[in-house]
């Protein structure tokens, strides 16, 4: 069958999804449209389905991009997404708001399993649901009792979908009921306080109410944590403490990782046999990828601690308190879900904003979205602050690298916010916005869904950035390799030729001979014209070039240095990238990579806009090619001036 997963948001619909799942699941877009669908396989009693999760919505008529593809699918039964049997996720402690979406799904009659879930919290708060008087006032339906968070009630769902007989129902909830169009909200609104009328009524002999002593214990935590000051104190501790977390933990793998692939190049260089086929093998696809596999503990990591926060419903509450801090910046509130979104990626932060009702406000989320420090920069931003900043403890606890990397994350924050209040005087509307929220109940985080989301966000950025990085590791090899006509040749004859050549070692002779074929290379001479409009940030050509690559991806930076520094070093001794660069030095003989360019480096990352993705999300979202060409042209000025102000502060 071809099953639809349906519900209001904060109902645990995802958690139900993942339990049904499991690993058979992926993540893409329903079809002619950009907003993203869960699709997973869903496998009981030697029966197989496909199971779909739609976007969370409190109505079938959208109020926003994402809920408007539930309107899309189920009011068309030749849509390829239009399902046999659709499972409605409902809160069993709100059934008055989360019965109103059910009863519109029941009227279009599709076949339906409700799913009462959340029962555990319905019983803490005296609620008991009259099962039996529920089913008559819904024939045909299947009713499940569960509590997904901790498993409960899931093998009862599994059993019911897979001996789920249809059965003809002529009744209908609201008997004179037509789907309306998603312009007609006369009628919608007709509609609704139908809904709600009779809803309530049917409620009063099913749902009683018994006395309990009320748990306290939310809103004791809800004093703390949306308090005016202290909510802000306490977030930016929570993310000063992850960001410790990140780089203590994330240490030891990431060295194991780095230190394998090198070996693992180091071996391929001497048992395959010589030639250019070993080269690209060793110099440039090994090192490439390895550039990119040894950040997933790290980003891993991010994506754990930011899903905990989710699960916990810690989120929803920042999304408040910063409502009174966005709102003047011309902002609100639902701008940090794409703000925070955009820490993990751009793209889906940029996605999120649709559920910003404002076209000004959403203009301006999309616009400043970026900013945000994106996973992809977490391989450069870790490999620069491992090679220009000193391995450290401050007051004992406080730890220097981490700290330089909340730093840069909060410098990207804060750059966000002041481009939206510029942003915010000179974009013109007439919309007034505001903030609905439904704060969810605390709940302790599951592992399972936990582990679920960290391994699906690994996988895509491993995957994605691996295409990447394979295709420009091999460009960026044999433009290292090769070189116009004889000019490689004749460079190192003339090198040759010098007595201070003579003097040397044979291990530095060898360096030098390859130093001189990558400067004579194609790289090098792209390179070397470039050089003089980046030399005033410390930068050589070969960061250069790295910079240039990196506009397809930011991470592709670290593996555009790899592959560069690995055919440099033509195979030679065991060296780590990190390595590597620590030894890199300029003609006169001073390092490359001083604590002025290394910060200039973060600090141009932090601003410039490296990803042709985004930028095509952008034109697509805003329908303009003007948006994604104005952001591409204020981030390159923030990059430069930026990056040259860090120079000459730190150099």
């Amino acid at each position: 069958m071809n099953i639809a997963l349906l519900g209001n948001p904060n109902t645990g619909k995802s958690t139900i999804f993942n339990l049904l799942t499991g690993l058979r699941q992926h993540v893409g877009n329903f079809p002619g449209v950009t907003v993203d669908k869960k699709v997973g396989e869903f496998n009981y009693n030697n029966q197989k389905h496909k199971l779909t999760d739609f976007p969370g919505t409190y109505s079938i008529y959208p109020h926003s991009k994402d809920e408007e593809i539930v309107y899309k699918v189920l009011s068309d039964k030749t849509h390829p997404e239009y399902p046999e049997l659709a499972v409605v996720i409902v809160d069993s402690s709100n059934l008055e708001r989360n019965l109103f979406l059910f009863t519109q799904i029941y009227d279009l009659e599709i076949p339906i399993i409700l799913v009462l879930n959340m029962s555990d919290i319905a019983n803490r708060r005296g609620k008991i649901i009259n099962i039996e008087l529920l089913k008559k006032e819904f024939p045909g339906i299947e009713i499940i009792e569960t509590s997904a968070r901790v498993g409960l009630g899931i093998d009862r769902l599994k059993q019911s979908i897979t001996s789920f007989k249809k059965t003809e129902v002529t009744a209908k909830f609201i008997n004179d009921f037509q789907l309306l169009s998603i312009e007609d909200f006369d009628n919608q609104t007709i509609d609704t306080e139908k809904r709600y009328k009779k809803i309530r009524k049917v409620l009063t002999n099913i749902v009683t109410e018994k006395e309990v002593t009320k748990d306290s214990n939310s809103n004791r935590l809800d004093k703390i944590l949306v308090h005016p000051i202290l909510g802000y104190l306490l977030f930016t501790l929570v993310l000063f403490v992850l960001f410790q977390f990140i780089y203590v933990f994330a240490a030891l793998p990431m060295d194991l990782i780095d230190n394998s692939f090198s070996n693992l190049s180091n071996w391929l260089h001497d048992v395959l046999p010589t030639g250019l086929f070993s080269d690209l093998i060793s110099q440039g696809i090994v090192p490439g990828i390895g550039g990119v596999v040894v950040f997933v503990p790290q980003i891993a990591l991010l994506f754990f601690f930011l899903s905990i926060l989710e699960e916990s419903g810690y989120l929803a509450r920042v999304v408040f308190i910063m409502d009174r801090l966005m709102r003047p910046l011309g902002l609100n509130g639902k701008s940090v879900v794409p703000l925070l979104s955009s820490v993990a990626c751009a793209i889906p932060g940029i996605m999120a904003a649709r559920t910003i009702s404002s076209w000004k406000e959403r203009l301006i989320t999309i616009l400043v979205a970026p900013l945000m420090s994106c996973s992809a920069r977490i391989p450069v931003y870790t490999l620069l602050i491992a090679l220009v900043i000193p391995s450290k403890t401050i007051l004992g606890f406080i730890n220097l690298q981490g700290l330089v990397l909340f730093a840069l994350y909060a410098l990207g924050l804060i750059s966000a916010l002041l481009m939206a209040v510029i942003m915010n005087l000179f974009i013109k509307s007439t919309d007034k916005s505001f903030l609905l929220l439904e704060m969810p109940t605390y709940k302790i985080p599951r592992i399972g869904n936990i582990g679920l989301n960290v391994l699906e966000k690994v996988k895509v950025f491993v995957s994605q950035a691996g295409k990447i990085i394979l295709a420009i590791s091999i460009i960026l090899w044999a433009l290292a390799t090769f070189g116009p006509g004889n000019k490689m040749d004749n460079a190192i004859s003339n090198l040759e030729k010098q007595s201070s050549f003579n003097q040397l070692s044979k291990e530095d002779q060898e360096h030098k001979i390859s130093a001189e074929k990558l400067a004579n290379s194609y790289i090098g001479i792209i390179g070397k014209s470039i050089e003089p409009v980046i030399r005033p940030l410390g930068y050589d050509w070969k960061i250069g070039i790295s910079l240039i690559t990196s506009f397809a991806a930011r991470e592709v930076f670290v593996g555009s240095l790899a592959t560069i520094y690995a055919v440099q070093d033509d195979g030679g001794e065991n060296k780590s990238l990190l390595n590597r660069l620590r030894d890199e030095k300029k003609e006169n003989g001073t390092k490359v990579y001083t604590l002025g360019t290394g910060v200039s480096l973060m600090v141009f990352y932090v601003y410039a806009m490296q990803c042709m993705a985004t930028l095509a999300v952008v034109k697509r979202e805003t329908k303009s090619w003007k948006w994604p060409l104005f952001q591409i042209a204020f981030m390159g000025v923030f990059a430069y001036i930026g990056a040259y102000i860090a120079f000459t502060l730190f150099s």
